[in-house]
């Protein structure tokens, strides 16, 4: 899958990822490869980037919107903390 994180002042993250976790609205919850079509809002906290089973990222965000479609992740976030 490839993942963007995108904040209004630069792109923070673009690359090939396995799973990532983010902090909807309503809870955390992960995407991962073929996830179903899916746009959700963001609230303020860690977005888990894993490229592999060792290989771990975490950015904190200040809110934002997901989308997954087609394996491709848009992270657009208000922030990064």
């Amino acid at each position: 899958m490839n993942l963007e994180i995108l904040t209004p002042d630069k792109k923070v993250f673009e690359g090939e990822v396995t799973a990532v976790t983010v902090p909807g609205t309503l809870g955390s919850f992960q995407i991962l490869k073929d996830h179903a079509p899916i746009i959700s809002t963001l609230e303020d906290g860690e977005v888990i980037i894993r490229a592999n089973k060792t290989d771990e990222q975490r950015f904190f965000i200040k809110g934002g919107v997901v989308e997954a479609i087609h394996n491709k992740i848009v992270v657009l976030a208000e922030g990064i903390a």
